[in-house]
């Protein structure tokens, strides 16, 4: 039996160092969050698509070679025992396991896509703001740039963009297009190529707090980071 737990072990751990990539997810706030995650068109759902990590804690999750998505945290959260409740920022449909759903923006975003064929990496505030958020690789080859995301936007987030929470302190920023729904800020209609739809003076907030964040749909230059064979840290705050 030992020898067979012995054997069980080596192959998981070889096929994870080989074959995938491990996030590990830090929460560096003073609170409690409750991270999140989406897997793109195919892929399976990483760890039911939520959980709670505490304040100072940490928590690993392998995702398999290929895998594709999003993480984000989820903020202001009260769940029942069944899992049922709410979120005041990035909720799922008001259930702790996401399973498939994603986040109500605005909300940070680290995105990921795997082996294609190298790591393609980022973070958006596309679409919006909730947290400080950071993606640092570890043991990788080609690039393998830090994206760190620590300003907190909320304070200086414009009046028309801000999220209230209940006691009336700014929660979450909206991006433009969320809050205004026009072509110019969401990069739609006659505005959906590189070379139409520029920076605003609203994604240039974003931009001057997270500059190697995403701070609307054509921000690929200074955004979008590449490595092979890394495992990755998302720190939240």
């Amino acid at each position: 039996m030992a020898l067979f737990w012995h054997l069980s072990f080596v192959l998981v751990w070889n096929f994870l160092g080989a074959n995938a990539a491990v996030f590990t997810l830090q929460n560096r706030c003073p609170y409690t969050i409750w991270p999140a995650t989406l897997p793109g068109s195919g892929k399976p759902v990483l760890v039911n698509g939520g959980f709670q990590l505490g304040a100072a804690q940490a928590t690993t999750i392998a995702a398999p070679a290929g895998w594709s998505g999003r993480l984000w945290a989820r903020t202001g959260c009260t769940f029942d025992q069944s899992g049922r409740g709410r979120c005041t920022t990035g909720d799922c449909g008001s259930v702790l396991q996401c399973n498939g759903a994603g986040g109500t923006p605005p909300v940070s975003l680290a995105e990921f896509t795997l082996n294609s064929p190298q790591d393609f990496y980022d973070v958006s505030l596309v679409d919006g703001y909730n947290l400080p958020i950071s993606i640092d690789p570890s043991g990788g080859s080609g690039g393998c740039g830090a994206v760190h995301c620590v300003s907190d936007l909320n304070r200086a987030c414009p009046p028309e963009l801000a999220v209230a929470g209940e006691s009336g302190v700014t929660v979450a920023c909206k991006s433009a297009c969320l809050a205004f729904n026009q072509p110019q800020y969401c990069c739609t209609g006659a505005f959906n190529s590189p070379q139409t739809c520029k920076p605003t003076n609203y994604s240039q907030i974003f931009k001057q707090a997270c500059p190697t964040a995403y701070s609307y749909p054509f921000d690929d230059v200074t955004s979008t980071f590449t490595c092979t064979g890394a495992n990755y840290l998302i720190t939240f705050c």
